[in-house]
């Protein structure tokens, strides 16, 4: 395996992108390895590394089709969903609580 060009923060060449940039600019790596990376250093720790692709390569993201927004609706209202009273919250219940507000204090909602 070959080693990635590695440039400091901010002095990589023109036509890189991160995931992220790419995603902002409605495209995908499509497939393409990583092309370089940067590093950031840190004091204490290791340097931050971000990996970059080539934006000529890159290809459009691909539409969402039907199924894939009704997956993802039904993916969201199931996290609505609270498992302990079985309510729809109205919200996206909290993984640290893993419970509605209702369910966490029910004696505090009581008395408001």
């Amino acid at each position: 395996m070959a080693t990635l060009p590695v440039y400091r923060w901010r002095l990589a060449p023109d036509g890189y992108a991160t995931y992220r940039q790419l995603r902002a600019m409605g495209l995908r790596p499509g497939g393409q390895d990583v092309a370089v990376q940067i590093e950031r250093p840190r004091r204490k720790r290791g340097p931050l590394v971000a990996y970059l692709y080539r934006i000529d390569l890159a290809l459009p993201v691909r539409p969402m089709t039907p199924a894939k927004w009704a997956a993802l609706a039904k993916a969201n209202a199931a996290r609505r969903i609270c498992p302990k009273c079985r309510c729809d919250a109205g919200y996206v219940i909290p993984p640290s609580l893993g419970m509605c507000g209702l369910c966490v204090a029910p004696e505090e909602q009581r008395a408001a």
